[in-house]
């Protein structure tokens, strides 16, 4: 066999060979040329003569490593952490200085990428590239993580518990009275168009959907506004998509919807509505405009309308966020939202195991920012405020 032959089939065979079977397959290559072989095998391969010479070896002696194994017990070189016993200490205290107790750390206020890890580590006298920190950090149980709000502002409400048990109470109170509630809010608007969306859906390997460089709105698209109403006795959800603005009038108008489609039939006895909304945004505590078009939705329906907000802070205690929204997001995970009929059509496929069900229709409705209700307004409302936080509490009450 000659060098340029076994050159082309060692690269042939390299790829699928581990250690072990590199050396094996080396010596047999030398074994069988006779005279020479060795060598030939070194020029054509790269592979050292000790390597092959080890492999020779064993093929001799019926190989003296065990089924399964690469090399022999303790063969080959010690651990990084091994070797150097403060490199993993070290290492703690830069990605987590603030646990490790080192406030000075060089890397508290850059990114701890793996190459700046590695160099701060070399600085400090260690031998050390970034994969092997790659590795030392997956071993020690970090992975790559985002961000994930959970954490409340300190300057909580003094009545934040007080106000999630009186909401509690009166849920529990109208549903045994077979009453409606429901809880409400603004989900975040949507540009529309062929945008990064984020989350990860399966696709061909090498084939990622492709999408727009930017996230700046246009125009003639707009963006969306889905406004969504849960039941929490039927596991139901409404969502109008909105393309005008998002006021206190579009969110009372998309609650008159749900009752004229889905509510009244549902409960056709009701006398009275329950709703539980957020403390700011269009359904705020604070918005006239809000009391104001719920007084119409009142008078409308012959419905006592009470609301109760959760306090500032709070607003994903709020059922519809991880009951609805939080599963409309999940759905359309890693899908670029091009249209409005995508958006709707991806809204209302939004299904779970529990049997929750969606249905999301398009609102074209104009709903213009800035109207101002006066006190004169105001003082034709039937609203009467509860006497734990009125300003948080309160239920309207059809005129007449």
């Amino acid at each position: 066999m000659d060098l340029g032959t076994l050159r082309a089939k060692y690269a042939s065979l390299s790829g699928d060979l581990d250690e072990r079977r590199r050396r094996l397959w080396a010596a047999a290559e030398a074994k069988a040329a006779g005279y020479g072989g060795i060598t030939m095998v070194v020029r054509a391969t790269g592979i050292s003569e000790s390597t092959v010479l080890r492999g020779l070896k064993e093929l001799e002696s019926g190989r003296d490593v065990e089924p399964g194994r690469v090399r022999r017990p303790g063969a080959g070189r010690k651990r990084s952490a091994e070797k150097d016993a403060t490199l993993l200490a070290d290492l703690h205290a830069l990605v987590e200085p603030a646990v490790s107790g080192d406030p000075m750390s060089p890397l508290r206020w850059a990114s701890k990428s793996l190459r700046n890890l590695a160099d701060e580590l070399r600085r400090r006298g260690h031998t050390i590239g970034f994969r092997t920190v790659a590795v030392l950090l997956r071993e020690a149980g970090f992975t790559l993580q985002s961000n994930r709000k959970s954490q409340e502002r300190r300057s909580s409400h003094p009545d934040r518990d007080a106000q999630f048990r009186y909401i509690n109470d009166a849920v529990v109170g109208f549903q045994k009275s077979g009453q409606p509630v429901i809880s409400v809010d603004t989900k975040k608007k949507e540009l529309v168009g062929n945008f990064k969306n984020a989350g990860r859906q399966w696709r061909l390997k090498g084939c990622p959907e492709l999408v727009l460089d930017h996230d700046f709105l246009i125009p003639e698209n707009g963006k969306a506004i889905p406004y969504g109403v849960y039941d929490l006795t039927r596991n139901d959800g409404w969502v109008g998509v909105g393309i005008d603005h998002d006021t206190a009038s579009f969110a009372v108008h998309t609650i008159q919807r749900w009752w004229r489609t889905v509510g009244r039939r549902a409960y056709a006895d009701a006398e009275a509505l329950f709703v539980t909304a957020d403390c700011g945004g269009s359904n705020g505590s604070r918005a006239r405009l809000w009391k104001w078009e719920l007084q119409r939705f009142a008078d409308a329906t012959g419905l006592a309308v009470t609301v109760c907000h959760f306090p500032p802070g709070t607003s994903k205690w709020n059922k519809i966020e991880h009951r609805l929204f939080s599963f409309i997001s999940a759905n359309w995970r890693g899908r670029p939202l091009t249209t409005i009929s995508v958006i709707i059509n991806l809204i209302a496929s939004t299904t779970t195991r529990t049997g929750l069900r969606v249905r999301c229709e398009l609102d074209e409705g104009k709903y213009p920012k800035g109207r101002v209700i006066s006190d004169k307004a105001m003082a034709t409302l039937s609203l009467q405020r509860h006497d734990f936080h009125g300003d948080w509490n309160y239920t309207i009450f059809p005129r007449g």
